[in-house]
């Protein structure tokens, strides 16, 4: 750290170090401290297709046909005990009376090897309107062959959409967002630190819930992401109906608890941001809202990692220069997001998403420094360990004329540093 800093002073110009005053060599490749594949980034502002192909195995059917709905994606973070929580109010709860075929039983369709091609396509809109039936996971003895009928036909449609060869007209993607609409777009249940003051909810030492209703969740799931990942799937019909608001509820689907949830939303919206490009902007916004209400409101979310995951993607594809909203984005939304006590859930991932900026336009550097300062914590010395870990990354790729403009707080910050008591801060200087 202190190499880093003494090499941004400024020297008297000589012949032999004029050479070196450009900076030219202060860059790093980015990917350091960071969760994402460096194969996300991409020019134009556009994600690289094999980004989300390298995460279809997280979302992918190993563990789907075994019958327990157990197996998950990848996780993010440090996995913990999980607790069973009451799901919300199930769309027809009065499943008796809500039946597929019209006459009160719920039953299998035959199978799409048993009809000819032309009956497939109607075949396929008679199950996805059967799988809107949604089951009440919270009493596990309730409708156990209507749950496993339903479990093996959701699994036939990921087996279709994976298969088919030829367009999805606009009826078929009408009924498969109608489908995926009733089983996913749910009030989430209360968690068990709502009605907790910020100062006293610690994500850390919280203990997730699993999500009863799991074992078909995750196959709706997979049904979307094989939709939105398919080639036949066209994009300017499809925007009809994955519209501004399909995507605003899959938004509010990121503060779920349990994270298995999280990392299949994160695969499908990364996915649908790559594809909709009319969407771009709308995604970028609503992000930036949430961020607003993490950080000056609640201080509670349980998906801020996994939103800045993605965004990490998406700014390694930002095209030069910069626009204005992008840098504001910067300033008003990332920056800030240090100030939350519960940092330390997401910051890997933030301080990532800082980094990719600061290489893409050294200028910023001076900017994020300040902003690193202002929120520098004062007590708590497990943070500001993070904090010096970040600022190395930033240094390495600040250039000298933006480091004098920042020195005077930064060395000030330094010199408390090391009259730190804390071992693990002092370290960072060894």
């Amino acid at each position: 750290m202190i190499k880093q800093i003494l090499g941004k002073i400024p020297r008297k110009p000589s012949k032999s170090s004029h050479s070196d005053s450009n900076g030219d060599g202060g860059l790093v490749n980015g990917d350091s401290g960071s969760s994402l594949n460096s194969s996300y980034g991409s020019s134009n502002d556009t994600l690289k297709s094999n980004s989300a192909s390298s995460k279809s195995s997280s979302s992918g059917l190993g563990g789907l046909y075994s019958g327990n709905g157990n197996s998950a994606p990848p996780s993010t973070n440090s996995s913990k005990t999980n607790q069973v929580r009451k799901s919300a109010p199930v769309i027809g709860s009065q499943v008796s009376l809500i039946m597929a075929h019209g006459n009160g039983v719920y039953e299998a369709l035959p199978g799409f090897r048993d009809v000819s091609s032309s009956e497939k396509p109607n075949l396929f809109i008679r199950k996805l309107n059967m799988c809107c039936v949604v089951f009440d996971f919270n009493d596990p003895t309730k409708h156990l062959k209507e749950k496993d009928i339903k479990r093996q036909t959701l699994l036939e449609l990921v087996d279709y959409i994976s298969s088919v060869n030829s367009k999805f007209n606009e009826a078929t993607m009408q009924e498969i967002t109608k489908m995926v609409a009733a089983n996913l777009f749910r009030t989430l249940p209360c968690s068990n630190h709502d009605g907790k003051v910020a100062e006293a909810y610690d994500p850390e030492e919280e203990e997730p819930a699993l999500e009863p209703a799991w074992s078909h969740l995750q196959i709706v799931y997979e049904v979307l992401y094989r939709f939105v990942a398919s080639s036949e799937t066209d994009a300017k019909l499809a925007k009809r109906y994955i519209d501004h608001s399909f995507v605003l509820r899959l938004l509010d689907l990121f503060d779920s608890e349990d994270q298995r949830e999280r990392e299949y939303l994160k695969t499908i919206l990364h996915r649908i941001y790559g594809k909709f490009m009319v969407h771009r902007p709308y995604i970028r916004k609503a992000i930036n809202n949430i961020f607003y209400q993490f950080i000056f409101e609640t201080e509670k979310h349980n998906g801020i990692a996994e939103m800045l995951e993605i965004l990490g993607s998406i700014i390694n594809g930002f095209a030069l220069p910069l626009k204005e909203e992008h840098k504001l984005f910067l300033t008003r939304a990332l920056i800030p997001l240090h100030k939350p006590k519960c940092v330390s859930m997401y910051h890997q991932q933030l301080s990532y998403c800082i980094t990719q900026f600061v290489e893409k336009d050294v200028k910023l550097a001076d900017t994020v420094i300040r902003g690193l300062l202002k929120y520098w914590p004062v007590t708590n010395s497990g943070k500001e360990v993070m904090f010096l870990s970040e600022l190395e990354e930033v240094l390495e790729a600040t250039q000298a004329v933006e480091f004098q403009k920042c020195a005077v707080g930064l060395f000030r910050q330094i010199a408390r540093c090391l009259t730190s008591l804390h071992f693990q801060v002092l370290n960072k200087f060894s």
